[in-house]
């Protein structure tokens, strides 16, 4: 939330307090059908049997609350981050949430069998699931499993349930704002680190360069240009309570269909917030006081006619090895011997899986171990690799905008490269 400048609450500024250490040092708390406690993926809780009789993100929420009521009626500028911690596993969250999401009710992924052209590379084996113990009772064989189909509809039951937990929050905070009457001048931004595989592609957790894992939400508020400003007296952000029967109907608000990064986001409250200009980074930019290697959205958020069909967003993903290992996920910098660069347009996702110099945080771009390509047009799940069937230097030929998309990929790689030298890391 950004007003513009004192006050600043992250999950770090609980970091110290009695719950959160519990939380921390408390591996077994997830109570069997017996009454014996585990460590669980899978993970509903009782909130009044919990420590202090309640949760961290409910600890979260109470504190944003008591510092937004302490604004009301100043005039000073502040800044408000405040961090969530579900959905990250386990999902440990308030038992009545499930309720939200009857379990015959669900579904599998579109998708959920390991792609037949996915090179062993890029497939994430999910290994920090397979440590809880509701996991490893299943016996899954490593690294493709598959989890059966009643656990995987319950890891996405409580999934959706946790995501629901944390918007009730989202939504207490944000009605504060209309209690303190600030609502009508603060600008909101909501978003997330990263995605999560709910079983696509027979795949689970966050350690991978496809859309699902790598996609967030990005949501921006600011009175009178992102959405109509409301009637006098009408809230901004009532609190909707889905355990109450109500018939409330929510807008779909103004959709922006393009490609963005989280990079982004700094620059964009900046001009929002009436700040001035960020100047983009050069290369390399370790001397500058402030720089961005973002773009200034809010013209895009003004007028979402105004998209950019060459925008590229980049991500990337370590592997120690071509095939898959316990630490694939997760491997430590000195093992890394891989890394998966992804490009990703409005059309495409172009991904090469090159060799890797730990010691000097470098790329050789000459040594391709893998690739992946997806016509997002023909298969928005990513299930259908082009890469080998067309042969790397085919897909050059093919598609007039690839020779750009690898330089755009070089230039990324270089920049990062260059920067990590002059710090002294090569």
């Amino acid at each position: 939330m950004l007003e513009t400048t004192p006050h600043y609450l992250n999950t770090s500024s609980l970091m110290d307090t009695p719950l959160y250490q519990w939380a921390k040092s408390s591996i077994l708390v997830c109570k069997d059908k017996d009454g014996t406690l585990h460590s669980n993926l899978l993970c509903p809780v009782n909130v009044s049997e919990m420590p202090l009789g309640t949760l961290p993100d409910m600890e979260n929420t109470e504190e944003a609350i008591r510092l937004l009521r302490s604004m009301k009626g100043s005039q000073k500028p502040f800044f408000l981050a405040v961090g969530f911690y579900k959905p990250h596993i386990p999902f440990r969250i308030p038992q009545e949430y499930l309720k939200l999401y009857p379990i015959e009710n669900m579904t599998l992924a579109p998708d959920p069998d390991v792609p037949k052209k996915l090179p062993d590379v890029a497939y994430n084996p999910w290994t920090d699931i397979r440590k809880r113990e509701d996991v490893q009772a299943l016996n899954l064989s490593f690294p493709y499993g598959p989890i059966p189909k009643d656990f995987q509809l319950r890891i996405r039951q409580h999934y959706f349930a946790s995501v629901s937990y944390v918007d009730a929050q989202v939504g207490k905070i944000l009605q504060t704002l209309d209690d303190v009457g600030l609502a009508k001048n603060t600008i909101v931004v909501l978003s997330s680190d990263h995605g999560w595989s709910l079983g696509e592609h027979g795949e689970w957790a966050k350690y991978s360069n496809f859309d699902v894992a790598t996609r967030v939400p990005l949501m921006v508020y600011k009175a009178g240009v992102s959405s109509r400003r409301s009637r006098p007296g009408a809230k901004t952000f009532p609190f909707i309570d889905v355990f109450q029967d109500t018939r409330e109907h929510f807008g779909k608000g103004k959709i922006v269909n393009s490609v963005v990064e989280l990079l982004d986001v700094f620059p964009t409250l900046a001009n929002l917030a009436g700040l001035p200009s960020v100047h983009h980074c050069p290369s390399p930019s370790f001397k500058m006081d402030l720089c961005t290697e973002g773009s200034n959205l809010a013209n895009l958020i003004r007028n979402p006619k105004h998209l950019n069909r060459e925008a590229y967003s980049f991500s990337q993903y370590p592997r120690p090895s071509d095939s898959i290992q316990e630490n694939s996920d997760l491997p430590n910098l000195a093992d890394i011997r891989i890394m998966g660069y992804s490009i990703r347009s409005n059309d495409y996702r172009y991904t090469l899986w090159v060799g890797f110099d730990p010691l000097h945080c470098k790329p050789n771009m000459t040594e391709i171990h893998a690739g992946e390509m997806y016509i997002l047009t023909e298969d928005p799940g990513q299930d259908n690799n082009l890469f080998d069937e067309f042969g790397h230097a085919a897909l050059l030929n093919k598609f007039g905008t690839m020779p750009s998309w690898t330089e755009s990929l070089k230039q990324h790689m270089m920049y990062f490269s260059s920067g990590l030298k002059l710090k002294g890391l090569s």
